[in-house]
């Protein structure tokens, strides 16, 4: 009998920034795949739309707003996993924010302290206390959403690519002073993918067809095929993976970035 390297049966998953775009696939995903996926993002109204579908088609899932740019909320979401599951056995580091697309020189100070606050220590809190939490289970997986431009930062978005940068190195670091609780801890590099959060890159023809000219597949993805790099790094099939950059950009990279 083949074993299942994929099944997720009886894990719990944070998924955050799940309303849609890429975080909705990988809930969605995770889910067909036997997790209970509690689904996150700021409102309210938009986990419980992921949730419904994914409890329509058989899955399992529960909502949970949290601000990751708000500690008081990061609090409250693991307190809440605490007492009404007292274990997590992924999370997935996806809600991120660009506030400001232009030049770097014209960045705005609260846009600046914005995606520091989100991008940044979100990211770092939600990983401290998701760890501590594996930690005392004896183990779990986390991956964060960074970026491509994390390696080459994108015209007019310099702040949010030093971020992603900033989480390329987060991630090892946890990698590094985690594995010894059986703690996995990758990064998903996503290249260009529709979404809301990319609208800026869509609705402007010229820099559309310049980007989707630069990557070999010549088209841009969208976001569930975004989601199976994820269910491999949060699996068994990724048992001896940590510490690594998964870079799915159509092959955007071999040619050096745009």
């Amino acid at each position: 009998m083949t074993t299942n390297l994929f099944a997720l049966d009886g894990k719990i998953a944070l998924v955050t920034g799940a309303s849609r775009g890429i975080g909705e696939g990988i809930a969605r995903l995770l889910a067909e795949q036997g997790a209970f996926v509690l689904v996150s993002s700021r409102k309210a109204e938009g986990c419980q739309a992921v949730v419904d579908a994914i409890i329509d088609t058989g899955g399992r899932a529960a909502a949970l707003p949290c601000h990751i740019g708000s500690m008081e909320d990061i609090a409250r979401a693991f307190g809440h996993i605490r007492d009404q599951y007292g274990r997590l056995d992924i999370l997935v580091n996806n809600a991120a924010t660009n506030p400001y697309f232009g030049h770097i020189l014209d960045t705005p100070d609260d846009a600046l302290q914005k995606t520091l606050d989100v991008n940044i220590r979100g990211y770092f809190y939600m990983s401290v206390e998701a760890g501590k939490l594996m930690r005392e289970q004896g183990g779990g997986c986390i991956v964060n959403t960074a970026s491509v431009n994390a390696l080459q930062p994108g015209m007019g978005m310099g702040i949010y690519s030093m971020t992603k940068a900033a989480v390329v190195n987060m991630t090892k670091a946890f990698a590094k002073e985690c594995a010894p609780f059986n703690i996995r801890v990758n990064a998903l590099l996503p290249g260009l993918t529709k979404t809301n959060f990319a609208g800026a890159l869509f609705s402007n023809e010229e820099i559309y067809k310049t980007a989707v000219a630069h990557i070999p597949l010549r088209r841009h993805a969208e976001p569930g095929e975004m989601a199976g790099a994820v269910l491999y790094l949060v699996s068994d099939a990724a048992s001896y993976t940590t510490g690594e950059c998964l870079v799915v950009d159509g092959g955007l990279t071999t040619c050096g970035g745009l």
